[in-house]
C-alpha cells in the first residue's frame, strides 16, 4: 500500500479491500485518558467534515445502524513495545481503533488520522457537502526516534501576537513535533510580562524604529514596534500546547542579548563602563556589547524574573540563553574584576560560566532543569559540579546572588543541565561525552532564517544555502557519537527560526515551510544514514499530498520553483556567508 504519510511512520500493513466509512452516526468511543484526545479530534474534523462525532455514550451504547464507532484507548502493550509516544491505528469496515501508549501516543495516531482523510481534513469549513470520507483497512505501527522534537520560535527581534503563536501550535502538532521553545527576551525587545518589574514591558518592550534587512543594510524602518505577552497570554499559549502535548520552553536570555533589559532597568547593566542610563531598546541586529552586571543586584532581579517564569511554565526545562556575551565590559569594569576576584574565578570565560551556573543550581534546586546554547560550556562548565546549597531549614538556597564555595566547582555545570548546540555539532560532543543531555540544532543545518537557495530572488538572503535536500539529510546524532553510550545524550533536535529580517506571519511562514516538514520527518522517523535516504520518495509524498495540506492550512510556504513575486523583497540587503555563491 502506497502512503503519503509524513512523518514516515515506522510501518503501514494493508488490511485488504475494505474500508472505514464515517457517517452522520459515527462516534468517538474515548477510553480513559483519552478525553481531551478525543475534544480535539471533535473539533478537528468536525469543521471540514460537518459530522458531529458525538460520545460513544455512557453505557456503551452503539451508533445508528451500521455506523461503526472510532475508539480511542490507552494501552500498555503499547507503553511497553513503542513508548509512551508510540501508537497503533487499525482501520477496518467494522471501525476505527487509535491505542497509544499514553495520551501524547493517541493524539500522534489521531494526527496521522487526520492525513489519512485528505488535505480537505485541514480545512476550516466543508467545501464538499456531499462528500462521504473513509480510510482504507490498514494497520499503521510508530513511534517517534526522539523525545525532543522542537522548534525555536524568535518573538524577541520581531514580536509575532498571541494568535500567531497559536497557529504555530497547530503547525507543529501537525507535523508530531512536541517541543515550541519561545525566544522571549533579547537587545530588541523583552517580550513576556513581569509583575514585579512592570517596566521590562513598559520600556523594553519597544524600539523606537528597526533595521531593514542584515545589519550593514542602510535602510530603516521608522516606525515603533513592539508588543509583549501578558500572564493570561502566556497560561493560554501553554494550555494550547499541553492539549496538543506540546511543552513550551522559555527563553531568558542571561548575560548577554540583554540591552532591553537594561534599557528597562540601567542598573543591570555595567554602569562603570558605560552610561546604561542612555541605552535605549537596541533598533539594529548583531552581537551587542551591553551586557549584564554580574552583581548580587542582578542576580536578585533576574532570581525575581525566573520566579514568575516558573509559575508560568510548567516545563522541565527552563532555557537561560547564555550565548554570545561580549567580555569587554567586564575587562573593563572594577566592579566585575572584583567579583572575579573574590570568587577565585581565572578569566572573563569563567566568570560567565560563574553567572550561568548560579541559574543552573538555582532551577535544580526547584525540580527544573537548565538547558542553554553551547557557549555555557565555556569557562569550566564540564568541570567537577557542586551541589545545591542547603540553607538552614534543609531546604535549598533560594537566593541566587547566595556566596557559594570559590572556584572551579562554582562554575561547573549540574548533571542535570543540558545543551543546545547550536556552533555545529562541536559542543555537542564535548557536553554529551561529559554526560549531558544535548539538543541538536547545528547553525550550518537547521537554523530555517538561512536561505533556501543561492538565487537571487531570496527575500533578505541570509547565511548558508540550506535547501528542502539539505535538511532532510541532516542527522542528529554526529558520527563520533553514534554506537556509543553517548549516543543516547541526544535527547533530540531542533529548528531554529530567528526573526531579525522576518517581521511578518508570512515571511516566517516562507523561511520554515516546507523545510520543517522534512525536518519533522528526521526527527520523527528512523531513517538510515544520510547518504540513503530517499529524498525523492519523501519529494513524492510532498507533492502528491503535504503541499496540499499546507495550502490548506493556509501556510504561505515556499514553492520548489522559487518564491512568488509577494514573497520577494528586492532591494533589501541580506548577508551571505563566505564561500557561498553571491547574491547578485
Amino acid at each position: 500500500m502506497r502512503h503519503d504519510l509524513i512523518p514516515a511512520p515506522r510501518s503501514v500493513t494493508t488490511g485488504g479491500d475494505g474500508e472505514f466509512v464515517f457517517g452522520p452516526g459515527t462516534r468517538l468511543d474515548a477510553g480513559p485518558g483519552t478525553e481531551d484526545v478525543a475534544r480535539w479530534l471533535r473539533g478537528a474534523l468536525g469543521a471540514p467534515t460537518g459530522l458531529p462525532l458525538p460520545p460513544y455514550g455512557a453505557a456503551g451504547a452503539a451508533g445508528a445502524a451500521g455506523d461503526a464507532p472510532v475508539r480511542l484507548r490507552v494501552e500498555p502493550a503499547v507503553t511497553a513495545a513503542l513508548g509512551p509516544e508510540g501508537y497503533r491505528l487499525e482501520a477496518a469496515p467494522d471501525g476505527l481503533l487509535i491505542e497509544g501508549g499514553g495520551a501524547a501516543g493517541v493524539f500522534w495516531g489521531a494526527q496521522t488520522l487526520r492525513q489519512l482523510l485528505g488535505p480537505d481534513a485541514y480545512r476550516q469549513a466543508r467545501t464538499d457537502p456531499a462528500r462521504v470520507w473513509r480510510v482504507p483497512a490498514q494497520r499503521i505501527e510508530d513511534a517517534p526516534r526522539f523525545r525532543w522534537r522542537g522548534f525555536m520560535l524568535d518573538v524577541a527581534r520581531h514580536f509575532l501576537p498571541k494568535d500567531a503563536v497559536l497557529r504555530c501550535v497547530d503547525q507543529l502538532a501537525a507535523h508530531k513535533l512536541n517541543v515550541l521553545h519561545l525566544h522571549l527576551t533579547d537587545d530588541q525587545g523583552w517580550r513576556i510580562e513581569i509583575e514585579r518589574y512592570p517596566r521590562l514591558t513598559e520600556v523594553g518592550g519597544w524600539r523606537a524604529r528597526t533595521k531593514k534587512g542584515h545589519r550593514h543594510s542602510d535602510l530603516w524602518d521608522e516606525r515603533p514596534h513592539g508588543g509583549y505577552y501578558t500572564r493570561d497570554d502566556i497560561r493560554e499559549i501553554v494550555a494550547y500546547a499541553a492539549e496538543r502535548h506540546i511543552t513550551v520552553v522559555p527563553e531568558i536570555d542571561i548575560p548577554g542579548h540583554s540591552q532591553a533589559a537594561i534599557a528597562a532597568y540601567p542598573e543591570l547593566g555595567n554602569a562603570d563602563v558605560v552610561d546604561t542610563s542612555a541605552l535605549g531598546v537596541w533598533d539594529d541586529w548583531g552581537v551587542n556589547p551591553n551586557v549584564l552586571a554580574p552583581t548580587d543586584r542582578t542576580l536578585r532581579f533576574y532570581t525575581g524574573v525566573l520566579e514568575e517564569v516558573l509559575e508560568l511554565f510548567p516545563s522541565t526545562f527552563v532555557h537561560i540563553g547564555g550565548d554570545e556575551c561580549p567580555k569587554t565590559q567586564w575587562r573593563q569594569s572594577a566592579a566585575a574584576q572584583e567579583r572575579m576576584r573574590q570568587e577565585g574565578l581565572a578569566d572573563e570565560d569563567a566568570l560567565q560560566s560563574w553567572f550561568i551556573r548560579r541559574f543552573d543550581r538555582w532551577l535544580a534546586a526547584r525540580g527544573r532543569r537548565l538547558i542553554g546554547w553551547d557557549e555555557i560550556l565555556e569557562g569550566g562548565a564540564l568541570g567537577p559540579a557542586a551541589p545545591a546549597e542547603a540553607g538552614t531549614d534543609g531546604e535549598a538556597r533560594t537566593d541566587a546572588g547566595a556566596r557559594t564555595d570559590a572556584g572551579a566547582a562554582d562554575t561547573a555545570l549540574s548533571a542535570g543541565a543540558a545543551v543546545s548546540s547550536w556552533r555545529g555539532y562541536a559542543g555537542g560532543i564535548a557536553a554529551a561525552t561529559a554526560g549531558h543531555d544535548v539538543v541538536m540544532c547545528p547553525e550550518q543545518q537547521v537554523y530555517l532564517d538561512h536561505r533556501q537557495d543561492g538565487g537571487p530572488d531570496e527575500p533578505v538572503p541570509i547565511g548558508y544555502v540550506r535547501t528542502l535536500s539539505d535538511v532532510y539529510h541532516f542527522e542528529p546524532v554526529p558520527p563520533q557519537l553514534a554506537g556509543t553510550p553517548a549516543a543516547g545524550r541526544v535527547i533530540g533536535t531542533q529548528a531554529n527560526m530567528w526573526t531579525e529580517v522576518a517581521d511578518t506571519r508570512q515571511r516566517v511562514d516562507y523561511q520554515v515551510f516546507p523545510r520543517l516538514v522534512a525536518f519533522a520527518e528526521v526527527a520523527w522517523s528512523p531513517l538510515p544514514v544520510p547518504e540513503e535516504r530517499d529524498f525523492a520518495g519523501f519529494q513524492g509524498r510532498m507533492r502528491r499530498a503535504h503541499l496540499a495540506r499546507l495550502d490548506a492550512l493556509g501556510i504561505d510556504y515556499r514553492p520548489g520553483g522559487g518564491p512568488r513575486p509577494w514573497q520577494r523583497r528586492p532591494g533589501v540587503l541580506g548577508r551571505p556567508i563566505e564561500g557561498q555563491p553571491p547574491i547578485v
